[in-house]
């Protein structure tokens, strides 16, 4: 491990010295990866990109991305376009960046199953805001708004994310 890793246990996200409580998926951590299984991924996971939403935060890091109108995220394990960035109208299963909740007003993204997807490996492992405090992701990591906004600014190249099944 190196000292800008972010490291994931089932409950905390260590990083630069700091613990954040954190959710995880919630089918928990596996090692087996499926699409839907609801379970984060287990490994090393480069973080590869960063969207904001502009109209509610100023840039969070000068390589971050801001996400339009129309912004959407390709899920759908069958189409070419599977965990990518797409933009609507999309007639194929999607999810919608620019959501009307806060969760993902500032997203980190990991190089889970990109750029490059295998078929029914899972779409995207995201770092974005929780729910609430201890309800669970379809598979990414929740965190507050408060230690999101901490964490984006200080991630640099080469930063990654350890997840560990134990």
């Amino acid at each position: 491990m190196r000292p800008t890793d972010l490291v994931l246990t089932p409950t905390h996200l260590r990083f630069l010295g700091h613990r954040f409580p954190c959710t995880i998926g919630r089918g928990g951590i596996t090692g087996d990866k499926r699409e839907g299984d609801g379970a984060t991924p287990a490994g090393v996971h480069d973080l590869v990109g960063m969207l904001y939403r502009p109209d509610r935060m100023g840039k969070p890091a000068d390589w971050a991305v801001p996400i339009r109108p129309g912004d959407l995220w390709s899920d759908d394990p069958g189409h070419e376009d599977y965990n990518l960035m797409v933009r609507a109208p999309y007639p194929h299963s999607h999810e919608v960046l620019r959501r009307a909740d806060p969760m993902y007003d500032l997203v980190i993204l990991t190089d889970w199953n990109w750029p490059r997807a295998e078929y029914r490996l899972g779409s995207a492992i995201f770092i974005h805001q929780w729910r609430r405090p201890g309800f669970p992701t379809a598979g990414c990591v929740g965190l507050s708004r408060r230690a999101l906004h901490w964490i984006a600014p200080r991630i640099r190249i080469g930063t990654r994310l350890i997840v560990s099944e134990k």
